[in-house]
């Protein structure tokens, strides 16, 4: 049978003695007393940290026993803090929403109002940590109405900061979110920061913004706004086989639903004027590369990747009954051809 620590202790103290009889018995019983003393410390009683409290509400998580902890964290932000503090019990905030279920739907709108203070913090990473806070947040149904109100704010955190983490952070959380109408103005002003993010080289917030993007691409009052953006002579860099999987297939998404949106016959009932580097000419224009792009992806080693760059095809091909043919790439060379 096994035996627990303490019983092997209590052998080793019996046999203390002829162990320090041996040669070279000091260090032999000084590494035995070093042992001992390492089992039997205790750890200090835990501190209030953000940490230390998350911990705790965690592990009380596990017995079904309400902890109290977030709502220990939320009066904690109420109090003045420095910036580092602030972060770390937002980034503490976080954690328990997404473990403590319970705990979080207790909170309320309150709550989620206080959280949205911090987004006025002049320190970036107290900003991030608040998105991050609130998109934790969003996933639970009776918040999102009130996180919603700061919409138009965090459209203006990405817009006017260039900070990789707020992007990433802002943007999770707006993807996270039914927009509502009234955002829309805002979301024409920020659709130029919106198209640099996208071609920026982090991979992380390119990825959020396509989304975003796409989204937006559906709304029938935005959608000139995303064809008539400027972009860099490049942009079309973004279709290229090398770029990672998971953006190639949003990439590919977007220029569907751009794709859609532009022969829908509401929007060819208008005579749209784009502007010469404009993301329209890029993808739809005259001199347009984009046919080049789109073969090479037919035979990407993404499965996902060929199937949405036949969509692509598809819906530039037979734009009047793109529901009907998605599930083919067949008859599209004459679309390639006339595009050469």
């Amino acid at each position: 049978m096994g035996k627990s620590i303490p019983q092997y202790l209590g052998q080793l103290d019996i046999c203390k003695s002829v162990v320090s009889l041996a040669t070279g018995a000091g260090a032999i019983y000084l590494l035995y007393k070093a042992i001992k003393a390492g089992i039997k410390c205790k750890p200090p009683l835990c501190s209030n940290s953000p940490i230390c409290i998350a911990r705790l509400a965690v592990e009380r998580e596990r017995h079904r026993r309400d902890s109290g902890e977030l709502r220990r964290l939320l009066n904690s932000l109420e109090r003045k803090q420095d910036e580092y503090a602030k972060s770390m019990i937002l980034h503490s905030i976080t954690r328990c929403v997404y473990l403590l279920e319970a705990e979080a739907s207790a909170c309320t709108t309150d709550d989620i109002v206080l959280v949205g203070y911090m987004l006025d913090d002049r320190d970036s990473s107290v900003k991030t940590q608040a998105l991050n806070t609130l998109k934790a947040f969003s996933g639970i149904r009776k918040f999102r109405l009130k996180i919603q109100e700061h919409a138009i704010k965090v459209l203006e955190l990405i817009s006017t900061i260039w900070d990789v983490e707020l992007h990433v952070a802002g943007l999770r959380l707006l993807n996270n979110l039914p927009l509502p109408d009234y955002v829309h103005p805002q979301l024409r002003r920020v659709m130029p920061a919106l198209m640099e993010i996208l071609q920026s080289d982090n991979i992380l917030a390119q990825v959020q913004a396509i989304r975003l993007l796409s989204y937006l691409a559906q709304k029938n009052d935005l959608l000139y706004d995303i064809l008539n953006c400027q972009v860099h002579s490049n942009f079309l860099s973004l279709f290229q086989p090398t770029q990672p999987g998971s953006l190639l297939y949003e990439v590919l998404v977007f220029a569907e639903r751009l794709s859609e949106g532009r022969n829908a016959p509401h929007y060819r009932a208008v005579k749209w004027h784009y502007n010469e580097q404009s993301l329209h000419e890029s993808l739809f224009g005259a001199e347009t590369r984009l046919a080049d792009r789109l073969l090479a992806l037919v035979i990407h080693p993404e499965e996902d990747v060929q199937i949405q760059a036949c969509k692509v095809i598809v819906s530039l091909q037979y734009p009047q009954d793109l529901r009907a043919r998605s599930s083919t790439c067949q008859s599209s060379h004459s679309y390639f051809k006339n595009t050469e």
